[in-house]
């Protein structure tokens, strides 16, 4: 008959100490069990006074636990910080990998004996621990028989618990044993409780500002999983979480909303993943999730997945709408690979390369994602010699009239044919260009070759509506005194007309130093280009600023067109940007149109004109001449 016991009902009756189980694990014990209950308690006090990380001192806590109940299971639990209500398996010896990772998180009210002990602050004890009606269903199905639970206290409160379980059948635990573990409770809740270890847990436990675990926390579960995966043969997998754009939405919402924009976004994470997942968030807007249980592709990009749709609904900052997306690098370690540097850095290859494909998706790490990584120091050095040694080189996007297929212009993107490293994406170079202040000749020279291209295919097509060309900005051209020079020249050398030329800004930079931003477009617009919001609708889109910039164009960013035939709020979303720059007079470029289906529903609502894989890649020159040859010049839309 099974019983539960705290630490002061009376021990088991005569008859109950001959069981068999319990004297053969007696036997196996140290003869001396207190001495070796302070030479564990020594260990656990040295590593807490050298700083050891928090994880290495709950396994220091388990092992010593292991050695003084060696015949089954042990573990540390300890609760959460953030969410007192929950219990997390911190530490453990002699459970199954997936077994543990099934049960490291649990409610209090769900933690059988394990709770108790931590609601009564006493042992709590169950040797018929599967009809004990105090079980965890995991524990509980796995064949354990008995368990033992004792709280863990520090600085007046309880910490956690210390569990001890058997498999043996028939096992019980003696007084001697109750009072062992109990000691071994108490002493361990000083060394947790100390001033080095508070702190320690505070930084290692949890973010500060998301509540989910933080960088030290993830490095040592990665850690554990990876030795674990290695014992299995099994490859251990995680994830890697970029946000899109989220400087741009940090810079122009001041860091108190970005702030709040990354707890909203933690939130959805947590909702989005299992329960035995490690989410996590490492620096600034990069999170990290550890997958449990998951040692195949198929599974670890249905979570990918999982993520990126609950990220696709708008966060309300400060009443207003503000969109992001999420780049996702999906990695698997080797087998026998126990360095959790090494799957990070793959994870962040695979990052890199789902923005540099497009923003807002994953990419699964791959070897010959190695050779795209580039030294960005041996990068700048390069780039410097890049016009001169005539490395940089523009691809054409066609801009395209929905309503008839017809090329209505293109849009010059750069590209850097670097002799060593073969094409390197603009993702990898822009930043770095800007940074040093390089996309000043960088962005001339696009200008200045953008212009003569299309004034030579215009000169082509006679009797023709002339093409347009649209360049994009930075926010360092921008604050240049001598854009609009620049911009002049450009066009003025070619004899092409101002009004062919789209320069293309993003929202974020409207609202730097507003008043200089204001001042600069007016003296664009006086010459007669045009000028046009880029990926409108991710950051802090704003009537006001519509109405207060001589913008022409809105261009809808390619995640609202992802979302035209997905759900019915997507669909909605662009019919309102759509009006909205209808109502002011304003032309529409849908971004990222990619199937038939997309066009449809933007004709309906009223969008001009759309560019994207559908229609056509970035061409080459000699591409985009033989597209413009063509049959009116179109691919036709069904």
């Amino acid at each position: 008959m099974e019983y539960a016991t705290s630490s002061d009902s009376r021990p088991p009756g005569p008859g109950a100490e001959h069981s068999g189980a319990r004297s053969a694990v007696e036997a196996e014990r140290c003869p001396d069990p207190r001495h070796t209950l302070t030479v564990q308690v020594c260990d656990i006090q040295r590593a807490v006074l050298r700083h050891a990380p928090v994880g290495e001192v709950f396994d220091a806590v388990s092992a010593g636990l292991s050695t003084l109940f060696g015949d089954g299971g042990v573990g540390l639990w300890m609760l959460d910080p953030d969410t007192p209500d929950t219990l997390i398996l911190v530490s453990y010896q002699g459970l199954a990998e997936q077994q543990a990772n099934r049960i490291w998180r649990v409610a209090l009210a769900d933690a059988g004996v394990t709770g108790q002990a931590v609601v009564r602050g006493e042992l709590v004890v169950a040797e018929d621990y599967p009809s004990s009606g105090t079980t965890i269903a995991e524990l509980a199905g796995s064949g354990v028989r008995a368990v033992m639970a004792a709280p863990v206290r520090g600085k007046g409160q309880v910490l956690g618990a210390l569990v001890v379980a058997s498999y043996a059948a028939g096992r019980t635990f003696d007084a001697a044993e109750r009072e062992l573990l109990s000691e071994y409770a108490d002493q361990v809740g000083l060394a947790v409780a100390s001033a080095t270890m508070s702190e320690a847990m505070d930084q290692s436990f949890h973010d500060p500002l998301t509540g989910l675990a933080s960088r030290a926390l993830y490095l040592d579960r990665l850690t554990h999983a990876l030795a674990c995966a290695e014992r299995d043969a099994t490859p251990t997998a995680m994830l890697l979480l970029g946000l899109d754009r989220f400087r741009t939405v940090n810079d122009a919402l001041g860091h108190a909303a970005g702030d709040l924009l990354l707890t909203e976004v933690a939130a959805r994470l947590r909702t989005a993943v299992r329960l035995t997942d490690t989410p996590a968030r490492l620096i600034g807007d990069e999170f990290a999730v550890l997958l449990h249980r998951v040692s195949d592709e198929y599974h670890a990009t249905l979570i990918a997945r999982r993520i990126m749709q609950a990220l696709q609904e708008p966060f309300s900052v400060g009443g207003r709408p503000v969109f992001l997306t999420a780049s996702v690098g999906i990695a698997f370690s080797d087998v026998g690979d126990r360095n959790p540097l090494t799957l990070m850095r793959r994870a962040d290859l695979a990052k890199v390369a789902a923005k540099r494909n497009g923003k807002g998706r994953y990419e699964v790490y791959a070897p010959d994602m190695e050779s795209a990584a580039h030294n960005p120091v041996d990068l700048e050095a390069d780039l410097r010699y890049a016009l001169d040694r005539r490395q940089l080189t523009l691809r054409y996007q066609p801009i395209v009239e929905l309503s008839t297929a017809r090329v209505t212009g293109f849009e010059a993107l750069v590209r850097w044919e670097h002799p060593k490293h073969g094409l390197i994406p603009p993702l990898e170079f822009i930043p770095l260009a800007e940074e040093t202040g390089l996309i000043i000749p960088i962005g001339a020279w696009v200008m200045r070759e953008a212009c003569a291209q299309v004034s030579r295919w215009n000169a082509e097509r006679l009797g023709q509506p002339p093409l347009t060309i649209s360049v994009n900005l930075s926010a360092r051209q921008l604050q240049h005194p001598d854009l609009p020079r620049t911009v002049s020249q450009a066009f003025g050398h070619v004899g092409m007309p101002p009004g062919c030329l789209t320069l293309e800004i993003t929202e974020s930079m409207l609202l730097k130093d507003s008043e200089a931003t204001n001042a600069r477009l007016h003296a664009l617009k006086a010459l007669g280009v045009q000028l046009a919001i880029d990926d409108f609708g991710t950051g802090y889109s704003s009537l006001a600023y519509l109405r207060r910039f001589p913008v022409d164009i809105i261009k809808i960013d390619k995640m609202f067109v992802d979302d035209l035939t997905r759900d019915i709020g997507g669909a909605t979303l662009t019919r309102a940007i759509v009006g909205l720059g209808r109502s002011l007079r304003l032309a529409t470029i849908a971004e990222g149109i990619e199937a038939a289906d997309q066009c449809e529903p933007l004709r309906d609502s009223g969008c001009e004109l759309g560019q994207g894989f559908y229609f056509a890649k970035p061409l080459t020159t000699d591409e985009a001449g033989v597209l413009l040859a063509g049959p009116a010049g179109v691919r036709p839309v069904s």
